[in-house]
């Protein structure tokens, strides 16, 4: 039995099948996914896809850039840009991460009839680009770019044969055929597979927190775009009427406010043994699942998103999301079927209160939620819209 076959039970029906058509029209290609790292949202479906394709006799590998710290500080900054944040780069910087690049290319096998290069620090690999096909997968917003950066940028990617984005919206103007395919998230992985309560108890011990009251978990860095502060206004406003317990955990992330915004969040859990702030590595699977299972309300305030995982995650572990309306979130969070689109701490802290006072509309929309996922955002979907489209290039 191949692993595909383990996601019979949690695919949506003929999934499985559908994917198993499409890997015969493939036969005898061969795939490489090139990412910046290993670690991340992106990578999660990398990881996911690899080995099934493998095991469905589909060669496929993933290989990951590397350079020195100003390449990967030139990196970082040209991700913000392209993210529409004022950054400076310099012509020095851009030369140098071009020059990896070149090294990544000669030490990484490119011999592929399919390459699959994942947002920007890869990115400029395809001017030492081969036969194959190449596609540049964007899983960020960049619809708002800085010009003079997306200018030069947009040189690099007009030499791919296409461009993969993760929502409407999400893409700028480019010379090459675009596409949207949406992330996902492997619903058998350590991070989403199911857990026995006892093993969720155990779990969240060592975290600090207790399953006595309702529990509203909010994930993400602590940064000003997922608005932990504002999850904090919005759980005092909460407070006054009801006996909640807010936990907020700031996944790893290097930017220079996250000290700011972590001492604030400090302060107030100091004078509040309700309010628990954690920092965990994004590797923290097992704790990330136990707390979004243990949750009653998953939040996620973003007032500038991307296409972030985590209230998928929440979904298909059955809770409502109550999100920000921003990025993905849109498209994620169905209003009133799954969850609520927000704009403000107010408009918040009155559809958690909602929820609250109405325990089976939190039953009702987890079980939408769950079913939002299986039919739209799980690893099979996404094989099943990968696979089609390099049966269209390749053809």
């Amino acid at each position: 039995m191949s692993r595909l076959d383990d996601y019979r039970r949690v695919a949506g029906p003929g999934a499985v099948d559908l994917i198993l058509r499409l890997t015969e029209q493939v036969q005898g290609r061969r795939f490489l996914h090139v990412t910046g790292g290993r670690l991340g949202g992106t990578t999660e479906m990398v990881r996911a896809a690899v080995p099934i394709l493998n095991d469905l006799g589909i060669d496929t590998r993933w290989e990951v850039t590397g350079g020195d710290s100003a390449y990967y500080a030139t990196a970082r900054t040209l991700q913000a840009a392209l993210e529409g944040a004022e950054r400076v780069l310099s012509e020095e910087g851009l030369a140098r991460w071009v020059d990896m690049n070149h090294l990544n290319a000669k030490k990484i096998d490119l011999d592929a009839d399919v390459i699959l290069v994942h947002d920007g620090q890869p990115a400029s690999l395809v001017t030492d680009r081969n036969a194959a096909k190449w596609v540049w997968r964007c899983s960020f917003d960049c619809s708002s770019a800085q010009a003079r950066t997306w200018a030069y940028f947009r040189a690099l990617v007009d030499q791919y044969d296409a461009a993969v984005f993760s929502m409407p919206g999400f893409e700028a103007r480019l010379a090459v055929p675009m596409y949207i395919i949406p992330p996902s998230i492997d619903p058998l992985s350590e991070r989403n597979r199911e857990l026995a309560p006892r093993d969720i108890g155990e779990i969240l011990a060592p975290l600090g927190v207790a399953r006595d009251k309702a529990l509203l978990v909010q994930v993400g860095p602590f940064t000003r775009a997922h608005d932990p502060l504002g999850v904090v206004n919005a759980y005092r406003l909460v407070k006054r009427h009801h006996d909640v317990r807010l936990v907020l955990v700031g996944i790893g992330d290097g930017e220079a406010e996250r000290h700011e915004i972590l001492s604030q969040l400090l302060e107030a859990a100091h004078e509040d043994p309700d309010l628990i702030v954690l920092e965990l590595p994004s590797e923290a699977h097992p704790q990330i699942n136990a707390l979004q299972r243990a949750a009653t309300i998953v939040l996620q305030k973003s007032v500038h998103s991307g296409f972030d995982l985590w209230p998928i995650e929440a979904m298909w572990k059955g809770k409502p999301v109550v999100g920000g309306y921003a990025g993905g979130l849109a498209q994620q969070i169905i209003p009133e079927v799954t969850g609520y689109t927000v704009h403000s701490v107010e408009g918040a802290a009155f559809r958690i209160r909602h929820l609250l006072n109405n325990p089976e509309l939190i039953a009702r929309m987890g079980a939408a939620g769950r079913e939002h996922v299986r039919r739209s955002f799980l690893i099979t979907r996404h094989l099943v819209d990968d696979l089609a489209l390099v049966v269209h290039l390749t053809r």
